[in-house]
């Protein structure tokens, strides 16, 4: 499965619109996290200072929805440089907690999370998109799926420490990849 002149395959993880609670299970791997950073070259995440999407990765585990201009460039970017790109958790999978946003009226949201709530001290100005400061939002906000090809549904809120072990093994093993029965819960 590697692609790089390691022997390693590539591994990549990438957090969208989400609370990061699918990349806290992944720590909570606790001491296994060792053993999947002896398997795998991680050459992309959250959790390690790295800027740019990398070519030539084999795994992407991919947290949160599409939710913004900047969640889906960098999905359309992570699907065409990775081999297997997996939706990593409820929202990936299903959209969950940030589809709420879906039943709002886009406008005015940015003015009502900026602003409102700092009223007190006066309202100051309001970001916007076009400043560069924020990306824009989309109309809807959307799973995964919305927006690229995935090839593994990985769910849970956040999936467990287990979940996740039994999924990366077998991803890195190459066999089948089905979770037992008690592991293919939402929630």
């Amino acid at each position: 499965m590697a692609t790089s002149t390691s022997s390693k395959p590539r591994l990549a993880t990438v957090w969208l619109g989400g609370c990061a609670g699918c990349h806290m299970s992944l720590l909570d791997l606790d001491e296994r996290i060792v053993d999947v950073l002896n398997l795998v070259d991680l050459v992309y995440s959250p959790i390690a200072d790295i800027k740019h999407f990398p070519e030539g990765v084999d795994v992407t585990l991919v947290e949160g929805s599409v939710c913004n201009e900047e969640n889906l460039h960098l999905a359309r970017e992570l699907r065409k440089k990775s081999k297997l790109v997996v939706a990593f958790g409820d929202c990936a999978v299903t959209g969950n907690v940030p589809m709420m946003r879906n039943r709002l009226k886009l406008e005015g949201i940015i003015s009502a999370v900026y602003t409102e709530p700092f009223y007190r001290e006066g309202p100051g100005p309001v970001p916007q998109p076009e400043s560069g400061a924020i990306p824009a939002l989309l109309p809807k906000v959307v799973p995964l799926h919305g927006v690229i090809p995935v090839d593994v549904f990985l769910p849970g809120c956040p999936p467990s420490p287990d979940r996740i072990w039994a999924a990366i093994n077998a991803i890195l093993s190459g066999g089948p990849i089905e979770l037992p029965v008690e592991m293919r819960t939402f929630g």
